[in-house]
């Protein structure tokens, strides 16, 4: 079943919505500033205004299809949390990863995968965010809603200053931590 679930996210050829559609002609791009937009960190009472976050950092964004997925969990996470020291090094103040999830699950997702203090897990529940800054896709028959593409951008105060977005929306090669260490 995981496998399977696996192969589905790497697949492209989900129907897509008509909304989607339009969002996703409005992608983020380098030079622009984040979207002021709330997620959640650890409850719903925990709101984050992403654009507030970075506001005078240097930092990561990366996102997820989804918390406790193959990839998300095996690689994608895992890389941003043993590279924290690294990326320290390298001037960057905060790190943080988005899924379209509820703020509890991103809490144990990080918890399971020792994320404390190192990256930042944040819920974006209705998409809001991911739709924003149009990375959005409809996960509807996997995963059981819209979610997010796999992507990270580097972000200096606040503007985006690199976007790394998989050419297929769910794989792992260009979003992955040491690909954005090696852009540093």
């Amino acid at each position: 079943m995981i496998m399977m679930l696996g192969n589905l996210l790497r697949r492209t050829d989900f129907p897509v919505s008509r909304m989607a559609q339009a969002v996703r002609l409005a992608h983020l791009k380098v030079g622009e500033k984040l979207p002021s937009v709330d997620l959640f960190e650890g409850s719903p009472k925990g709101s984050v205004d992403i654009a507030s976050l970075f506001a005078g950092k240097k930092g990561i964004l990366f996102a997820v299809p989804g918390a406790f997925t193959p990839g998300c969990s095996k690689t994608h996470l895992p890389g941003y949390v043993s590279d924290f020291e690294q990326f320290k090094t390298k001037g960057v103040e905060v790190i943080a990863c988005v899924s379209v999830n509820d703020p509890f699950v991103m809490a144990a997702w990080g918890e399971a995968h020792g994320a404390k203090d190192k990256v930042r897990m944040l819920a974006d529940t209705c998409a809001a965010f991911t739709k924003a800054v149009g990375m959005d896709f409809d996960a509807t028959p996997v995963l059981g809603n819209v979610r997010s593409k796999r992507y990270a951008m580097l972000i200096e105060d606040g503007t985006v200053k690199c976007i790394n977005a998989e050419p297929d929306g769910t794989g792992l090669t260009c979003s992955l931590s040491n690909s954005l260490l090696s852009q540093l």
